[in-house]
């Protein structure tokens, strides 16, 4: 029986449109150590329906649908299922290099001591595609590195994460609606082994509907004292990472906008399917122009 060096998850529900763009990339990109677990929160708009088909058709390895309570219960399933060494979330709206990724796995596996790979950030929203951020967190993760601080803040937009490693580090925590944040903190604060590589292994993409635009600020700055009492945060951003703040903003602004307009509600949310498909394929480019042109190190 072959290896099974990495294991890709995702966790959906009623993403259809998404989905029909970000799998074939990703079954495309698949090596022979790799495998693709799906955790369906149970669709109606046929999503259901297409994961199926792929799974039967043997493009997608393992697959289970069925209501989740929340977001980080579907996620701790993927995570459950996973038979890789090494575990990568792939969000079904976002855009991810898998060179990258490749070089990120590969560091993983030639350093059985790191429990996780992040990288820099790139991010965007799908109401203004041609604008791209960068984010990097090489600063804080340096601070932690060197004992300046207790734990910082990352999105696991951008992680791997080693399997063994969970043992330890524990699953997402259902209760916390920014779980990435919550996680981050609690692995750095554990002084998880984390390694830092200056590329960009995907591209954040906000867009309405997504489970971050859904949250509240009340919400959010509960989960914010908690963070500062259990892990003694007092960084750059104590209440709420940047990342998380900014792509709740977003989606929050796409879906207002959309509800005020009786011309463009409902479907106006998104572009329609050949435009969305235009502006991915273009974004998909773009993530591996960014890591072909730049001189980018790991940190160990």
């Amino acid at each position: 029986m072959k290896a099974t060096n990495l294991t890709y998850i995702i966790a959906t529900r009623n993403r259809l449109g998404f989905l029909k763009i970000t799998l074939p990339k990703l079954i495309a990109a698949l090596q022979h150590d790799e495998e693709i677990v799906v955790i369906d929160g149970h669709s109606t708009d046929g999503a259901k329906e297409y994961l199926q088909q792929l799974f039967d058709q043997g493009k997608i390895q393992q697959f289970v649908s069925e209501p989740d309570r929340n977001q980080g219960h579907a996620w701790n399933k993927g995570f459950m299922l996973a038979k890789g060494n090494i575990i990568k979330k792939i969000i079904d709206d976002d855009v991810h290099c898998y060179t990258a990724i490749n070089k990120c796995k590969h560091l993983m596996m030639d350093n059985p001591q790191v429990d996780i790979c992040i990288s820099d950030c790139l991010a965007t929203n799908i109401a203004n595609s041609t604008i791209i951020d960068i984010a990097s967190r090489l600063k804080q993760y340096e601070e932690w590195k060197s004992g300046k601080t207790n734990c910082f803040t990352f999105t696991d937009v951008h992680m791997l994460v080693r399997k063994s490693a969970l043992s330890y580090l524990g699953l997402f925590d259902t209760q916390f609606a920014m779980m990435d944040w919550e996680y981050s903190m609690r692995c750095s604060y554990l002084k998880a082994n984390i390694a830092y590589y200056t590329g960009y292994n995907s591209l954040a993409v906000s867009t309405p509907g997504n489970v971050s635009s859904q949250t509240n600020a009340a919400r959010l700055k509960q989960e914010g004292l908690i963070g500062k009492v259990k892990y003694g945060y007092d960084g750059d951003r104590a209440d709420i990472s940047l990342f998380s703040e900014v792509k709740i903003a977003v989606g929050k602004a796409i879906n207002y906008k959309a509800a005020n307009n009786p011309a463009t509600n409902d479907v106006a949310q998104l572009p329609a399917e050949d435009e969305l498909v235009t502006i991915y394929n273009r974004l998909y480019k773009t993530v591996e122009e960014y890591n072909r042109t730049g001189d980018f190190i790991f940190i160990v």
